[in-house]
Order: C-alpha cells, then structure tokens, then sequence
C-alpha cells in the first residue's frame, strides 16, 4: 500500500555513509527500496557495506569521498549521477570529534592545538556545506529534493570538554535553517532542507569519553549522561531511522528549517 512514508527508487547520497550511525541508515533505506551512494574516506569498509546492502535485495555503490575537498566531491557527484541519473536526497552524515580537540586533565582548553580545532571545524561545518553546494546545486536545477544534515544535542546545550564539536554543531544547525530558506526562496518550493540532532550514543569516536578503557564501565560522565536522559539509556543507531524516514519522503512535505532532536528526552530535562 502507497504511503507518504514511501521512498522506493529515491537515489540516495549519504555523506560518511559507512559510519555506524549512517550505515545503520543506510541499510534501512535500502531496505525501504531506495538506491543508495555512499560517501566515504574508509572505501574497504563502505565496499563492505555494499556488498550487504546488495545481498539484501538493495541497491547500493560506495565513492571515495573527502567531503572537505570540493574536487573530490565533485568527482563524487559525477559518479553518483553516472550511476543513478538523479539526487533526490543527500544526507550530511560526516562527521565527528577529535580526541585532539577535547579538553581533559592533560590538556587545558587554552592549550587545544589549532589543526586539531581546525580539522573538528573543517569535517563537521565545510564538510556539510560543501556536499551541499555540490549536490544541492543539482537539486536547485531539478527544482526539488531533499537535503538532511546531522546536527547534534551538543548544538543544542554545548557539552562539557569538546568546545570545537559544540560550536560546529551548533553551526551546522544554523546554516541549516539558512539553506532551507534560501532554496525555497530561490529555486523551488519543493526543496526541504531539515536536520536531525541525535542525543547520546555509543560509537568508537566517543566511547573513549563515556566508558572506561580498561573496565568497560560507564565514566563518571557516561553515567551523568544517562542519569540526564528520561529513557535511562544510550540511543540505538536503528532510533534515528523512523525521524529520517519521515524527514526524506513526502510525509514531512510541509516541514522544513527545523532541527529535530533524537534524544531520549534529554534536551527536555532540566536536571531536576
């Protein structure tokens, strides 16, 4: 049965889409029967991805992508459209923070290198704008489509320890609401620019923040985490799929410029 949920045959762009947030999205997708192109640094591990994704009746092809070189994405765009003969979503899925950037008891925030704030601010901010112009400007050309940026809870209350993470976060959530006006404005009605902001969750790039390396127990700050977080728990990859699905097909056609929080409560909750 059709439903506005419906996405079957969209050709996908999923930036960082071998990444264990967005490759869970991306498996789910395929799986809803859209066709997927995968945009990663880490090709052994999105060829991977692939594979399965095209074992499971999906249809799905990786690129060597560095989203902060507006030539290798232009590369990237030229292989997607060879492959696919449209866009109609990207998703803005790179992203992270650097242990090099993170303030600790060994390193003062007045000590934080400049290449390792430069390269938190460079993958997060540039490298959403940039897949932005260059897939965006196809989707301005085509008068509709769909772009999804992943913002962060961090964006919405800055966190503790990782200041460069909070404030490109923060400003990915701005240039979100700005890009959503400028192509309606523009260039077409029909083009929705929104993001999401996942709460808390497990991955290799902040579990050394959230759990003990030797012990594998929650830190005092994972703890603190969970303990701020009315569902009591860490978010599942699979949690961020239902908001996506919606935010990308025609069930949100109305809905556009709004960050929209994945959280578990926890931007809801004052503490007490």
């Amino acid at each position: 049965m059709e439903t506005p949920f419906q996405i079957k045959d969209k050709c996908i762009v999923i930036t960082g889409g071998a990444g264990a947030l967005c490759g869970s999205l991306a498996a789910a997708l395929a799986r809803q029967g859209a066709k997927i192109c995968i945009l990663d640094l880490d090709m052994p591990r999105a060829e991977e991805l692939c594979k399965k994704l095209e074992a499971d009746t999906g249809y799905a092809f990786a690129v060597k992508t560095d989203v902060t070189d507006k030539e290798s994405l232009q590369s990237a765009f030229d292989r997607a459209m060879e492959e696919m003969g449209r866009i109609d979503v990207l998703i803005n899925g790179a992203g992270g923070n650097k242990k090099e950037a993170t303030t600790s008891e060994n390193l003062s925030f007045f000590d934080l290198p400049p290449d390792a704030l430069k390269e938190v601010f460079d993958l997060n901010l540039l490298g959403t704008i940039l897949p932005s112009q260059v897939f965006g400007k196809c989707i301005a050309e085509q008068a509709s489509g769909v772009i999804l940026n992943i913002s962060s809870m961090s964006a919405f209350r800055p966190l503790t320890k990782i200041p460069a993470y909070s404030a490109a976060k923060a400003a990915v959530s701005n240039f979100t609401r700005w890009l959503a006006v400028h192509m309606c404005r523009n260039y077409s009605k029909n083009i929705r620019v929104n993001a999401i902001a996942p709460g808390f969750f497990l991955t290799e790039q902040n579990r050394f923040l959230l759990t003990d390396e030797k012990t594998k127990q929650l830190t005092e700050r994972g703890k603190t985490i969970v303990d701020h977080t009315p569902m009591g728990n860490f978010g599942r990859p699979e949690d961020l799929i239902g908001t996506v699905l919606w935010l990308i097909s025609d069930a949100s056609r109305f809905v556009t410029g709004v960050v929209v929080p994945v959280d578990g409560g926890f931007s809801a909750f004052s503490g007490v």
